[in-house]
């Protein structure tokens, strides 16, 4: 065979092709049984003397013609290897044809062969295959670890995802929310919150696409050489167990002198790399690399891949810069540390094979084999490290340069704590969540990456309920709605009641309804029910009328419970009450609505604004029941409350019903009008003109409003009603009306 100045190897040559090769150490390995055996046997047949040695001889050539190929050039190869045979083969064929010359045996050889041949190569048989079945186990740990970053990015995908139909959700939310700024305001949170999961899943992206970089190019290449190392030196010691049988057969046998000697120099020959030659150069294939992942937009958020770098995104990036730079230089003192650890290990090897060294070379490369796996788990850190701070200095830079990080450490509250980021509550007696060492900043663990690195340093007790005061404030504000009235708590929430008295029999509050709320309380006057009217549109100069949320009033507003009580005081007036009388049962078939008995009395606090709904409150409950089912007094009624004045509100005489109170109920409600929405109609107006194409569609002229029944659910078209006819019109030729 041609003398070779650098010997291929698996890894370079064959890239991502471990199971085949794999297959066929194994197939070698496997050999030393057949080998084993044939010696075993040939120790009983040397006994009987030539007779059956020649029966032993033919019997193993045709084993060995029947695995040529697998032993060759491997089962499945890509270029038929024709007559040829690898180097050991080639051995092994001078091996048997000398024991067909040697038919005088002697029964101490036979012995021998046992205890100096069979012995050992059931050993390193078994020491071999347990190191094979090791590769194969790291390269399907491998394989799972790349598997399972594509799972984790497919993961955080899925969150990106989610995250954006989270923000398109607060976004059709806030075109219908009674309170505009603070759905606006939450909005904005969402999108901030969907930045960051974007950056979270470009940064993953870079880290799976690195990784899987270094699988195909370094950690599996890196299992094929030790795999090929293994594969060279089993025949190492096959090499060595031959001539340790040559040798038996050269002392024992005196005649065959010369074809022992002749059989121990085609031995020499067999260079451990010449059968992984021969293996590559009938398995050599066209090989490609899996392309590079990309970032996939939202299908209900279209997006780019260009990161997220305003000031919220950058504070969430500073901190994990942060906390990959952090961890950086001691993976990568690590990862040096044990990388020099295996060297030394190699090194120990060759000098065992060079026979300097006397020492088992199989626990020296088990050895290496764990040194190796420990490096992998190192190194797979440090690279997502690395991986993570280029990808965030690549685009914002640097942002840790002067940053004043908090000392955070994980805290358990039990005690009513709120997080000085967002404001909220961190609920529960054995919350979750991070405090700073120094200056005491508080924060959910979702909020700690988004705190900005502005700590003022360890603070004493004063500075610090000082600054806890002003960063609640803050984080207040953004809770609380654009037009209502100042905060007036940040650290705890505020205790709120409201009277909820409805009898005028008595002066005491029937209930009270009592809640723990953190909002600002709003005012609610009865013009804020009223819908927009199709007929006459509002000037452009006018904004349409926003509807704040009723909620309670602040501590200063107290409703007093007991007559003369003046505690708080003086109490507010309150709006006079509308009575109703239900004509027929209702039950309630959805959220929001309200089961009602036929005759019973309710109070109406929302009266039909148009879409054949009414709200109402029986008892302590409150929800929409069909304004046809009831009949609404012909005045309000103001409820007994000592010590407030009662602002008169225009008495209602609208009603549905053509029955009077005295009436006979009705067994059988009439037909309910299907719910609009939140009671509001929305509209919509035409911002192109546009002839209808056939019966089911709307006609339009620019500035045409049309009261909006159905949003586009994404086929380009939406469905309105105009004149009491509900048609489509084309999505894109309409926009939602702000007036």
């Amino acid at each position: 065979m041609a003398e070779v100045d650098v010997a291929p190897t698996f890894g370079t040559e064959l890239k991502d092709g471990f199971k085949p090769a794999n297959a066929w150490v194994a197939n070698s390995i496997a050999w030393l049984d057949d080998i084993q055996g044939f010696y075993r046997e040939r120790s009983v047949i040397e006994k009987e003397y030539s007779a059956k040695l020649n029966t032993l001889a033919k019997k193993y050539f045709e084993k060995k013609n029947k695995k040529s190929a697998s032993l060759s050039v491997g089962d499945t190869p890509a270029m038929t290897p024709g007559s040829l045979e690898n180097a050991s083969l080639t051995i092994w064929s001078a091996h048997l044809t000398t024991l067909e010359s040697r038919a005088d045996e002697h029964e101490k050889y036979g012995n021998e062969l046992i205890t100096k041949v069979a012995d050992p190569l059931k050993y390193y048989g078994t020491k071999f295959e347990e190191l094979r079945k090791r590769h194969a186990e790291y390269a399907a740990k491998l394989e799972a670890e790349r598997d399972s970053s594509y799972a984790d990015l497919r993961k955080v995908k899925s969150k990106y995802d989610a995250a954006c139909q989270e923000v398109e959700s607060k976004r059709k939310k806030t075109e219908s929310s009674f309170d505009k700024a603070k759905a606006q305001s939450q909005f904005q949170q969402h999108v901030q919150d969907m930045n960051n999961v974007k950056n979270t899943y470009l940064i993953a992206i870079n880290v799976t696409n690195k990784l899987k970089e270094r699988y195909y190019h370094e950690y599996v290449p890196e299992l094929l050489d030790s795999l090929q190392d293994l594969a060279e030196f089993r025949t190492l010691r096959l090499n060595a167990i031959w001539s340790t049988a040559a040798s038996l057969e050269t002392a024992m046998l005196q005649k065959s002198q010369g074809l022992i000697e002749h059989l121990s120099q085609e031995i020499t020959r067999n260079e451990p790399h010449f059968d992984s030659m021969m293996y590559i150069r009938h398995n050599l294939g066209a090989w490609q690399e899996p392309a590079d992942k990309t970032f996939e937009p939202s299908p209900v958020w279209h997006d780019d891949d260009i990161m997220v770098t305003d000031e919220p995104a950058k504070v969430f990036l500073r901190n994990v810069l942060n906390k990959s730079k952090g961890q950086l230089g001691d993976l990568r003192r690590e990862a040096d540390k044990k990388k020099r650890d295996i060297e030394n290990i190699k090194r120990m090897k060759q000098a065992i094979r060079e026979g300097r060294e006397k020492r088992d070379e199989v626990l020296v490369v088990s050895q290496i084999f764990d040194l190796q796996g420990d490096l992998h788990q190192t190194d797979r850190k440090r690279l997502t490290a690395e991986v993570e701070t280029s990808t965030i200095t690549s685009v914002v830079g640097d942002v840790t340069l002067g940053a004043k990080n908090h000392n955070f450490k994980s805290q358990t509250f039990k005690i009513p704590t709120n997080c000085d980021l967002c404001g909220e509550r961190i609920w529960g007696l054995s919350a979750k969540g991070f405090d700073c060492r120094d200056c005491g900043y508080t924060c959910h663990s979702k909020c700690q990456m988004k705190v900005p690195a502005e700590c003022p340093g360890e603070l004493s007790k004063e500075d610090r309920k000082k600054y806890k005061q002003e960063r609640q404030a803050a984080a207040g504000s953004l809770l609380k709605p654009a037009n209502g009235p100042p905060d007036h708590g940040a650290e705890l929430p505020d205790l709120t009641r409201s009277n909820t008295m409805n009898s005028l029999s008595s002066g005491y509050a029937a209930s009270a309804h009592r809640s723990v709320s953190g909002s600002v309380a709003t005012s609610h006057s009865p013009a804020d029910d009223a819908p927009p009217e199709p007929s006459s549109p509002r000037p452009p100069s006018s904004a349409a009328p926003k509807k704040p949320r009723i909620m309670a009033p602040p501590p200063t507003s107290y409703i007093c419970e007991l007559p003369g009580d003046t505690v708080n005081g003086p109490a507010p007036t309150r709006p006079p009450e509308q009575k109703g009388k239900m004509l027929y049962s209702f039950e309630a078939n959805s959220g929001g609505e309200l089961s009602v008995p036929e005759g019973r009395e309710v109070v109406v606090l929302e009266p039909d604004d148009g879409s054949g709904w009414a709200k109402v409150r029986l008892g302590y409950k409150e929800g929409l029941v069909p304004a046809s089912y009831l009949e609404i007094s012909a005045a309000p009624i103001a409820p007994q409350d000592t010590g407030s004045s009662v602002n008169n509100r225009p008495a209602s005489t609208y009603s549905n019903s053509g029955s009077s109170i005295g009436a006979a109920p009705k067994k059988k409600g009439p037909a309910v009008a299907p719910r609009r929405g939140a009671k509001k109609l929305k509209y919509v107006v035409a911002m192109y003109d546009y002839s209808a194409q056939s019966d089911a569609e709307h006609s339009m002229t620019e500035g045409e409003r049309f009261v909006l029944i159905k949003d586009d659910p994404g086929d380009g078209w939406v469905e309105v009603e105009k004149g009491g006819a509900t048609k489509s019109v084309p999505a894109s030729y309409v926009q939602v009306a702000t007036n």
